[in-house]
């Protein structure tokens, strides 16, 4: 083990995050009943440039007018590449009620640009006297950004989450699909005479998650396009989750559902996790440091993989 504790990542639920168009007000109180942990805000790719100014407004709005109850409200800027995220940044701060979270900074390629925007939120803050802290959550979508994930992770201490936005990273590097997330018809290997899909994402989730569990921050699965494909979701968010993401985007309300079964601890997983807890207080107890549980070897290591699901079943329970 290093000397180097690995830091704990924030202690929030964090299953599912809900987009929304920020043009769109009438799906807001939707939006704030439904059972996502976080809500996003969003300003960038689902509203038009002409729209922009009029979703700022919205969303300021209802930073003040919609009861968000416990949900985490993030709200997705516009790229650092755009003439719009400076004024999402400025309006946001400067306008919006402290019941805003965190800011979600989309398309970041390096540390530098998490910078620009840190410095820019911190002078607001400063000058307005908000209390509030906010937070980051940076998505990864771009050949620059999965090279730079470590730099990008450690870059800000505001940062608690970083997502993989699928579309535009499999744009970026040049990959032959216009699918969004899952398994992709011609990235597959053959086996026993047939076919067998392997997942084109698994590198880039494992880059992620490295890098957040390095510096305590949350990892994130994005979206799921085909929200009619209920299996294809739960295929995926099962495959992230046992990489060790935290939760996945929602884009669609059906997928709120899906994402908070797969990234809820089961009954049975939270149980046996306890069992295997009191198996080794009790080898403890006699001076030993493993034991047999249900026929397999648990030892110190084990106790730290139950740890993990007694804790995350405690806090969405909390």
């Amino acid at each position: 083990m290093s000397f180097r504790i690995q830091p704990t990542p924030p202690a929030r639920p964090n299953r599912c995050q809900l987009f929304g168009p920020g043009s769109r007000t009438a799906l807001f109180a939707k939006m704030a009943a439904s059972e996502a942990d976080v809500i996003n805000l969003d300003l960038e790719d689902s509203v038009a440039p002409s729209d922009k100014d009029t979703a700022r407004a919205n969303v300021i709005a209802a930073t003040h007018e919609v009861d968000w109850g416990k949900k985490h409200l993030s709200v997705r800027i516009n790229g650092l590449d755009t003439p719009f995220w400076y004024r999402d940044v400025v309006d946001l701060l400067e306008q919006a009620s402290d019941r805003l979270d965190q800011i979600m900074i989309p398309k970041v390629g390096c540390a530098a640009d998490l910078y620009a925007v840190d410095a820019l939120v911190s002078a607001i803050e400063a000058a307005k006297g908000r209390k509030k802290r906010i937070s980051f959550e940076v998505i990864i979508e771009s050949a620059a950004g999965i090279a730079h994930v470590e730099e990008i992770a450690s870059a800000s201490p505001r940062l608690q989450a970083m997502s993989l936005g699928a579309a535009d990273f499999a744009a970026s590097m040049g990959m032959s699909t216009t699918g969004i997330g899952g398994t992709q018809e011609n990235y597959y290997m053959l086996r026993g005479g047939g076919k067998y899909w392997s997942d084109p994402w698994h590198w880039a989730q494992s880059a992620i998650v490295a890098a957040c569990r390095t510096h305590g921050i949350l990892p994130v699965d994005g979206p799921f396009g085909d929200f009619s494909d209920d299996e294809g979701f739960r295929a995926q968010a099962r495959r992230s989750a046992t990489l060790g993401m935290v939760g996945k985007w929602a884009i669609h309300p059906k997928q709120v559902a899906l994402a908070n079964e797969v990234f809820t601890p089961s009954e049975e997983a939270v149980l046996e996790a306890r069992e295997i807890l009191e198996a080794m207080e009790a080898a403890k107890a006699r001076g030993e440091g493993a034991t047999v549980y249900k026929g397999r070897l648990v030892d110190i290591a084990s106790i730290k993989q139950a740890e993990v699901i007694v804790r995350q079943s405690e806090m969405i329970a909390g």
